[in-house]
């Protein structure tokens, strides 16, 4: 290169999945069946209704001029109406959400609007690495918090007293939570909330997962009182309605919140395909009935993979939400890594290693449900084939 890449780029790494996924395309490319396990990457198809919406308004002369920043008022009062009916939650579809193209691009707007280099963020010390990835890139110092493994994997509220400091300004939290599958409930929102008025926080919640193999109805954030002064929520659509390609999703807060974000998003992108738009606008009106039949489909599959995790003796909490099962590794196996790197080289299975999600994972892998249950099932039988070497 003529000259040298940003300081920023050597403060993080690529991201694991990239370095991961080149290496089963290897495989795939040399003729190997591999069965990627790895990734949550959504393989049943979008709704019907979904599908219609998309083609019907891609062919409309006006559909693909640029679009509002702040997305189609179609859109947003189907977010509005979406959010009142799942969480009985109301939002100001004028004022009150934003659309995204999908929600890791909230993370990265967020970010740019309220840190500055030295300002303090408080991570899960499990959880989402592009928490982590982008408030370095930003400049912000981070600041692990810990969870609670006996206690639903919930914040360790004393211990995380003695992180705030005056530079502290923003935490994330996620729940149901990504990699452990915890599920949300208003007692955890209500403490968070309460935690990020006594220390004048902006408390970040990113909620993908809630409708996702959830056990009780769904929950948001912004549904405890008080939340919208402290808190903005991420959604999106990419889990909960299959449509993680389409790269749409938004943010819900307070009107304050969402002008400032919008400072920086109004820079950085031109807004978002109205077809896409539209056809978001049909899916958000999917039914229950097509939400549970999804559901079925991921617990047949999560019967497959609780299969696979006692090939070796794991112990996992069968109340777990989303669409991943977290799995705690025995003393018979040497290391998560070695035990993903053999299956993917002699298997040609590839699962994920609990340790990309922070230091506390590292006994633990991740298996996702995105693969039709007789794949997991093949796997399964891939593996009872023959030892693998990690055993003891």
């Amino acid at each position: 290169m003529i000259i040298e890449t940003a300081q920023r780029t050597r403060q993080t790494s690529e991201y694991y999945f990239s370095v991961k996924l080149a290496e089963v395309r290897k495989l795939v490319a040399e003729g190997h069946d591999v069965i990627n396990l790895g990734i949550g990457n959504p393989d049943m198809m979008p709704s019907e209704e979904t599908l219609q919406a998309l083609t019907e308004a891609a062919r409309k002369p006006l559909a693909h001029g640029y679009q509002p920043y702040v997305g189609t008022q179609n859109f947003r009062n189907a977010i509005a109406e979406y959010y009142y009916r799942t969480y009985g939650v109301t939002l100001n579809s004028n004022s009150e959400i934003l659309p995204l193209i999908g929600s890791k691009e909230g993370i990265t707007h967020i970010s740019l609007t309220f840190l500055d280099p030295g300002d303090e963020v408080l991570v899960p010390e499990l959880g989402y690495p592009a928490y982590r990835a982008v408030s370095q890139m930003v400049g912000a110092v981070v600041k692990e918090y810990p969870l609670q493994e006996e206690n639903n994997w919930e914040p360790d509220w004393e211990a995380m007293k003695s992180l705030v400091t005056p530079k502290t300004k923003l935490m994330w939290m996620n729940y149901p939570h990504m990699p452990t599958g915890a599920a949300a409930s208003v007692a955890l929102f209500e403490r968070a909330v309460a935690f990020a008025k006594e220390n004048r926080i902006l408390l970040c919640h990113d909620n993908p997962y809630s409708l996702v193999l959830n056990k009780k109805a769904p929950i948001s954030l912004l549904s405890v009182k008080g939340a919208k002064e402290v808190a903005i929520e991420l959604n999106s659509m990419s889990k909960s309605h299959n449509m993680a390609g389409w790269r749409l999703g938004w943010i819900a807060a307070d009107q304050a919140y969402i002008n400032a974000i919008l400072k920086i998003k109004s820079n950085v992108d031109s807004g978002m395909f109205w077809a896409l738009q539209e056809a978001a606008v049909a899916a958000l009106g999917n039914t229950d009935q097509w939400h549970a039949e999804r559901n079925a489909v991921y617990q047949g599959r999560l019967e497959a993979a609780e299969a696979f995790l006692n090939l070796f003796g794991c112990t996992w909490d069968r109340m777990q939400e989303g669409m991943f099962l977290w799995g705690k590794l025995p003393d018979s196996v040497s290391s998560a890594e070695a035990l993903v790197n053999d299956l993917l080289v002699n298997k040609h299975v590839f699962i994920t290693p609990g340790f990309i999600f922070g230091p506390k994972g590292q006994r633990y892998i991740r298996l996702s449900l995105c693969m039709p249950k007789e794949r997991i099932w093949e796997a399964v039988a891939r593996i009872q084939s023959g030892t693998t070497k990690i055993v003891e």
